[in-house]
C-alpha cells in the first residue's frame, strides 16, 4: 500500500471567543483527524490561532499621592490650608473619571489680639 492516502479530516470548528473581553487577544479553531491512524502519518495541522482585537481596555484616573498640608494662610485667626495631588493617567475609553485634585480644610492659628497695643499706650497716656 503506498503511503499516499489522504488525510480524513473533519471542518474546521467555529473561531473561539477572543482570550480577553478587551483589548488584544488570541482566538482559536481546531479540527478532527478522522482517518485510522495505521493508514499512516498525518502531517495536516490540527489546530489554527490568530490575533484578535476587541475595544480598547478602560483605564482608569491614577493620581500622586496627596502633598503635604500648606501652611495657614493666616498667622492669627481662622484661615484654610489646601493640599493637591496631580493627574498621573487621564481616564480614557470609559475608565473611572478623576476624583478632586484640591482640598482645603480649615484652620487657627492663636486670637488675633487686635489692637492690644493702642489701649496699653492709650492706658499710659492717661496716668
Amino acid at each position: 500500500l503506498p503511503d499516499t492516502i489522504p488525510c480524513l479530516l473533519s471542518p474546521w470548528s467555529e473561531w473561539s471567543d477572543c482570550s480577553v473581553t478587551c483589548g488584544k487577544g488570541m482566538r482559536t479553531r481546531q479540527r478532527m483527524l478522522k482517518s485510522a491512524a495505521e493508514l499512516g502519518d498525518c502531517n495536516e495541522e490540527l489546530e489554527q490561532a490568530e490575533k484578535c482585537m476587541l475595544p480598547e481596555c478602560p483605564i482608569d484616573c491614577e493620581l500622586t499621592e496627596w502633598s503635604q498640608w500648606s501652611e495657614c494662610n493666616t498667622s492669627c485667626g481662622k484661615g484654610h490650608m489646601i493640599r493637591t495631588r496631580m493627574i498621573k493617567i487621564e481616564p480614557q475609553f470609559g475608565g473611572a473619571a478623576c476624583p478632586e485634585t484640591v482640598q482645603r480644610a480649615k484652620c487657627r492659628v492663636r486670637k488675633c489680639l487686635r489692637g492690644a497695643g493702642m489701649e496699653k499706650r492709650r492706658w499710659k497716656e492717661a496716668r
